[in-house]
């Protein structure tokens, strides 16, 4: 297995003042779990696919989802941006989305008829 992508020290110390804290049975290790998030999302990869090396994928994605629920990681990239001064460009997410396989069919079922010559589905 290749070597993990883990946050530095020196990044783990700008970001961790606002996670939130932890109220009874202490948290799976921060710089793991964060990390996975990391790799996950700059990778592309659907939770269940994370290298084991960073936790339990159900341990991860819970974590992604209720901090981002809680607002963690948006006060995270607002305070790292602060620094950055003026933009000089501005980038646009390059997602796509996923049709389902029977999607191309609608035009020649006549669902469209807008869109297709084909006759109106009964």
């Amino acid at each position: 297995m290749s070597e993990l992508f883990l946050l530095s020290e020196a990044q783990m110390a700008r970001i961790s003042p606002f996670f939130p804290l932890s109220h009874g049975v202490p948290r799976v290790e921060d710089r793991r779990v964060i990390s996975g998030i990391v790799f996950v999302i700059r990778n592309g990869l659907r939770w269940r696919d994370v290298p084991a090396g960073y936790g339990a994928h159900k341990t991860i994605y819970n974590r992604f989802i209720r901090w981002s629920q809680m607002g963690v990681f948006g006060r995270i990239f607002v305070e790292l941006a602060k620094g950055g001064g003026e933009a000089d460009e501005i980038m646009i997410d390059a997602t796509h989305l996923k049709a389902h396989r029977t999607a191309a069919s609608l035009l020649k079922k006549g669902l469209f008829p807008g869109l297709s010559g084909a006759p109106r589905a009964a």
